[in-house]
């Protein structure tokens, strides 16, 4: 039988998270209902309230970074049971299509569906209703919900050791920043490093930049109250704009620039991208990670400098990390004292909260934002 539970949606774009009460389906075949413990706050879920990444369909509950226990699974679905506790991977991974089967799973065609609200592959099919009528599922999973029900392709088991909430970070932010240093921009050790935008993803860029064997880490954030957070996740120098840490870059480096650069801001425009290329050195990389109007196009970028200096302009989707390998991987990490994840959060909020939750990160109050369940 269906249940009902408190979930956060917005109405319309532009809009503000409201909760409300929905009524949940019982999951179907390949489907798991996990009760959450612990959801992060990331700017994805914002974009989607300001309108920068339309959706398919509204209402529309938020959140995709969440952790929790399962408290049902559909039938014929085998792998999971009650008790488990999982982590949700906004991007789902088949196992089947070319592209997993090419290894990049982030890049898994079941993606295509991640912003309708709907069921890959049925988009008449939804798992949410309220007052009678459909809601649409962040990523298909939602987890800005008490409980929510989400296809297993969206869910990796963990050991039940970790503690749900730092598990919950590893959904989206963490590998997507990390992954954006270690493997979009491949930096290697005694690497010159530009990271810009410290919250949730460019914090976790620092740490896989140190990780990676970088010398120098340069932060960069218009909001100077964030350099102590940034050297605590590994930044050696901090700079409140791109221009002068491309000058510094190039002051250490005979004048070459840094080796990448890694565009983790909030809201990317093209004249970031712009900077950011104009302060790599010959052969340099630009990693834009960070999201903005998602349909602008455009950027304001020297066609010679990409060209003759031989530069690499790449994007980076959840940091070209794999769902089911990289997140047991990154946990392992956190509990062997590589990784730093109970430090990333900064406020915890609750369900009520997240309209809030989202000032605050507007205002450059914090690195990542929990929202934490009863």
């Amino acid at each position: 039988m269906p249940i009902s539970t408190r979930t956060s949606i917005i109405r319309e774009a532009p809009g503000r998270y409201e909760t409300v009460e929905v009524e949940l389906d019982d999951p179907r075949q390949g489907e798991v209902t996990v009760k959450l413990a612990a959801s992060g706050l990331c700017h994805s879920d914002d974009h989607v309230a300001t309108g920068d990444v339309p959706v398919g369909i509204y209402p529309y509950a938020g959140g995709h970074e969440g952790a929790g226990v399962v408290t049902a699974v559909g039938p014929d679905t085998p792998g999971f049971e009650a008790g488990d506790h999982v982590v949700f991977s906004f991007l789902p991974a088949c196992g089947k299509c070319e592209f997993c089967a090419r290894g990049l799973s982030n890049l898994c065609d079941l993606g295509a569906s991640l912003l309708t609200g709907a069921r890959a592959g049925d988009p008449a099919s939804f798992r949410m209703h309220l007052d009678g009528e459909p809601v649409g599922q962040q990523c298909g999973i939602s987890t800005f919900s008490e409980y929510t029900t989400a296809a297993v392709d969206s869910v990796v088991k963990i050991d039940k050791s970790i503690p749900l909430r730092a598990a919950a970070l590893v959904g989206c932010g963490v590998p997507t920043g990390w992954g954006s240093a270690v493997n979009s921009a491949a930096i290697r050790p005694g690497d010159t490093v530009i990271v810009a935008g410290i919250g949730g993803i460019g914090a976790n860029a620092l740490q896989g930049a140190v990780h990676a064997g970088a010398t120098t880490v340069i932060a960069v954030d218009p909001v100077p109250e964030k350099q102590e957070w940034a050297k605590q996740f590994g930044a050696t120098h901090f700079y409140e704009n791109l221009g002068e840490a491309a000058e510094y870059a190039r002051s250490i480096t005979n004048g070459q620039g840094a080796d990448a650069a890694i565009l983790t801001i909030g809201v990317v425009r093209g004249e970031h991208v712009a900077e950011a290329l104009a302060a790599v050195r010959k052969a340099g990389t630009v990693v834009v990670t960070g999201l903005g109007d998602i349909t602008a196009v455009g950027a304001p970028i020297a066609l010679g400098d990409l060209t003759l200096m031989q530069k690499r302009l790449q994007g980076s989707l959840f940091g070209e990390s794999n769902p089911r390998r990289d997140i047991p991987n990154l946990l392992w990490m956190y509990q062997a004292g590589q990784l730093k994840l109970d430090e990333l959060v900064t406020r915890t909020y609750t369900l009520d909260q997240i309209a809030d939750a989202y000032d605050d990160m507007h205002a450059g109050r914090n690195l990542r934002g929990l929202v934490v369940f009863d």
